[in-house]
């Protein structure tokens, strides 16, 4: 065995790791022993390994998940990339959750006025979106409405809609699963006027069914609806009733040209179908 050897405890002060995060690091494959002692076991370490054992202190620190680090130490370019990305989504969400708490510390727990409201079928044209998780749910809505109306095209129909678009802002509802798990669908609707359409981006032409709705009216950014949905759940806990289907978002404002403070949105929660 070479003399500048060192053996594992020696070598975790100089690194400013922990024996057994040597060993687990040595398990992955992410910093090996330069000499294991085939009769005792003993692993032995180089001075020279003692700068990738402080990188992988320095990179978990940084929440830099072992597989990422072990792309970092072997040289791989644009691994810390998606760390960077992915924190940043996080830091928005987390932005996001202090926003709603805000607003509920501001004016207590969600009572939004609900009222009972009739709401006629209709064709839809619907793109549907895969989300992983609740935290997912604002892209996987933003995906689907790009790629609803980014392929829609329109007829002609009784209220002037003609090909290439409508002259009336379009009519967007976003439907959501009651009780959500850890992946899910998300849909969102774009309702159709009478004439032909023509739609794209895995759309598929749908009847919206109507009925009976709890209904409140949600004021404010996209991301606190949850809010006037809890106020909507709420109504119908206490009055005995099911939820029927997923739950409703219609979208009343033009995001594009309304701030986020003024963004209304009708929140809604089938109370009895159409028959």
């Amino acid at each position: 065995m070479e003399e500048d050897l060192l053996p594992i405890g020696q070598f975790a002060r100089l690194g400013r790791l922990s024996v057994k995060q040597l060993r687990h690091y040595d398990e992955l494959g992410l910093l090996r022993p330069a000499y294991v002692d085939a009769e005792t076991g003993y692993r032995y370490y180089r001075a020279s390994q003692a700068r990738a054992a402080l990188s992988i202190g320095l990179l978990r620190s940084l929440d830099v998940p072992l597989p990422v680090v072990a792309e970092v130490l072997s040289g791989a370019s644009g691994a810390l990339e998606a760390v960077r990305d992915g924190l940043e989504a996080e830091l928005a969400r987390r932005r996001r959750t202090l926003a709603s708490l805000e607003r509920v510390m501001a004016g207590g727990l969600p009572s939004a006025q609900v009222r009972v409201v009739a709401e006629p079928s209709c064709r839809v044209a619907v793109v549907r979106e895969r989300a992983a998780g609740p935290e997912d749910i604002g892209r996987a809505t933003s995906a689907a409405v790009g790629r609803l109306v980014g392929g829609w095209r329109g007829g002609v129909d009784a209220g002037g809609v003609v090909a290439g678009g409508p002259v009336a802002p379009v009519r967007l509802v976003g439907l959501f699963p009651a009780d959500l798990g850890e992946v899910f669908d998300v849909a969102v609707a774009l309702v159709l006027g009478e004439g032909e359409w023509e739609v794209g981006g895995g759309a598929v032409v749908e009847v919206l069914p109507g009925g009976r709705f709890a209904c409140a009216t949600h004021v404010g950014p996209y991301d606190q609806i949850s809010l006037t949905a809890h106020a909507v759940l709420a109504w119908c806990a206490e009055r005995r009733r099911p939820v029927r289907g997923p739950i409703r978002e219609v979208y009343v404002s033009d995001p594009a040209v309304t701030s986020p403070d003024q963004l209304v949105t009708h929140v809604m929660i089938c109370l009895e179908e159409e028959s």
